[in-house]
């Protein structure tokens, strides 16, 4: 059977929505075909294990947070700084909680890989690239910060979002003036640029 990217996609989501809905105990090659509405197998053809298809829909969370092209452009327009890199994670923070069930969903895999190594692998893959393509941005758009900063902004990113997005402390700071002040704390003027 020849994979077709489209059709690889349309179950993917049908996938998250799956998890959404009934989380990962739920979450079964039919009960994807069923949501897809697609004939019996069809899950299983393109997701040969149960890994797969939760590290597959690992991977199409974050196709469908990628950033806008064009957002990208305009503030890669702009001058490097630590302004810069405020507003680029805040259009981070702003994409994610925009699509707070795909963030759930991600959630839910990431507690799950920690009892099934084949999905940690899969998920790990997944998650350090998009790390590693953080830095390399980051260094070619001059921004301050190193491997290191940029590791720093993921662990407070992902508290963050993690709390904003399930049942949060509910501290009553305004989100903006949160994000502010952890780029600023992290990439503050003792940050030089360049990897750490």
């Amino acid at each position: 059977m020849v994979a077709n990217p489209e059709r690889r996609a349309q179950l993917a989501d049908a996938g998250l929505r799956v998890l959404a809905s009934a989380g990962t105990r739920g979450l079964t090659h039919r009960a994807v075909d069923r949501e897809a509405e697609a004939p019996e197998g069809t899950a299983a053809n393109y997701f040969r294990t149960r890994d797969e298809l939760l590290g597959a829909l690992g991977e199409r969370v974050f196709e469908r947070i990628a950033p806008d092209p064009e957002r990208l452009e305009q503030l890669a327009a702009r001058t490097p700084g630590i302004e810069l890199a405020t507003d680029y994670v805040r259009y981070i923070v702003e994409r994610t909680a925009a699509a707070p069930d795909l963030m759930r969903a991600l959630f839910e895999l990431r507690i799950e890989a920690t009892r099934r190594p084949g999905l940690a692998q899969i998920l790990r893959a997944t998650l350090t690239s998009g790390y590693r393509g953080d830095v390399d941005y980051n260094a070619q758009a001059g921004l301050p910060g190193g491997a290191k900063e940029i590791a720093m902004l993921h662990y407070a990113l992902d508290g963050l979002l993690f709390d904003q997005l399930t049942t949060s402390i509910d501290a009553g700071f305004p989100l903006d003036e949160v994000v502010t002040e952890l780029v600023h704390r992290i990439l503050g003027p003792a940050t030089t640029s360049g990897p750490s």
